[in-house]
C-alpha cells in the first residue's frame, strides 16, 4: 500500500471566491480534510471558507479538527502540533491523502509549518498550494498599491523594540494582527516624520469585512495595518 500525502491549502483572506482553481480541484477530491481550531469552542475559519466546495461532495470524505491553541506556552504547543501530527499520520499510513486548510498561504506564519516538519520527519511527502495572503487582499480592498519600482516591502508579524531599528530600510509596512501590538506600535509609526498613509483592514474580503484610516482601535484578531511612507 502507498503512503498518503499531506497537502498544506491556502485558501486565501477569507472570500471563498478567492479559493484558487488548483486548491478547489484539491479540496474536491481529497479524502481527508484537516481544519484546526484556535479553540475547542471556535469553529475553523478555513473550513468555513472551504464549506461551499465542500458541500458539493457527496459525504465522501473526513474531516478533522486539531486544536493549535494560540498560547505561548511552548511546551503546551509542541504537545497540540504532536497530537495533531499523529492524528493525521493515522490516515496517511492507510494510503490517504490528507489537505490541511489555512488562511492566507501555508508558507507565511502559518500553522502548518509546524505539522509540515513532523510529517517530514516520519518520512511522508508533503505538497503546499499557495493561497493568496492577506496582506494582497487588505491592498486590493484598500485600492493601492503596496510597492512601487524598488521600493521595499517590510511584513511585521510582532511589534516589538525591533521594528524603531527597521523602519528607515522600508517604504511599506505590512503589520499582522495589529489589534495585539498596542501603543507601542502606533508611537513607533508616528515618530517618524515621513509623509506615511496609515490603513487598517479587519475581516479582509469577508462578509464583515472593515477598512479604516488610520490604526484600529478594537480588538478583532484579523486586523491588518498598511503603513505606506514616501519621500518628503
Amino acid at each position: 500500500m502507498s503512503k498518503g500525502k499531506l497537502i498544506g491549502v491556502g485558501v486565501g483572506p477569507g472570500d471563498p471566491e478567492l479559493l484558487t482553481i488548483k486548491a478547489g480541484k484539491i479540496l474536491s477530491e481529497v479524502p481527508v480534510i484537516c481544519a484546526p481550531r484556535s479553540a475547542p469552542e471556535k469553529p475553523s475559519i478555513a473550513l468555513a471558507i472551504v464549506q461551499s466546495t465542500l458541500n458539493n461532495r457527496k459525504n465522501d470524505y473526513k474531516t478533522i479538527e486539531p486544536l493549535f491553541p494560540m498560547i505561548e506556552d511552548k511546551t503546551s504547543l509542541e504537545e497540540h502540533w504532536d497530537h495533531a501530527a499523529e492524528l493525521v499520520t493515522l490516515h496517511l499510513k492507510k494510503g490517504l491523502d490528507v489537505a490541511f486548510v489555512t488562511l492566507g498561504d501555508p508558507s507565511i506564519y502559518s500553522t502548518f509549518s509546524y505539522l509540515q516538519k513532523r510529517i517530514l520527519e516520519k518520512e511522508y511527502d508533503v505538497e503546499m498550494v499557495p493561497g493568496i495572503t492577506s496582506f494582497t487582499g487588505c491592498a486590493s480592498t484598500a485600492g493601492i498599491p503596496l510597492v512601487e519600482k524598488d521600493e521595499i516591502l517590510v511584513i511585521v508579524p510582532k511589534v516589538d523594540h525591533r521594528l524603531k531599528s527597521i523602519l528607515n530600510d522600508g517604504d511599506t509596512f505590512v503589520i499582522m494582527k495589529t489589534s495585539r501590538h498596542g501603543d507601542l506600535l502606533e508611537k513607533t509609526i508616528e515618530a517618524d516624520t515621513r509623509n506615511k498613509e496609515i490603513i487598517s483592514v479587519q475581516n479582509c474580503t469577508m462578509n464583515n469585512e472593515e477598512v479604516v484610516q488610520g490604526f484600529v482601535k478594537n480588538k478583532k484578531y484579523l486586523s491588518t495595518t498598511l503603513v505606506k511612507f514616501s519621500p518628503d
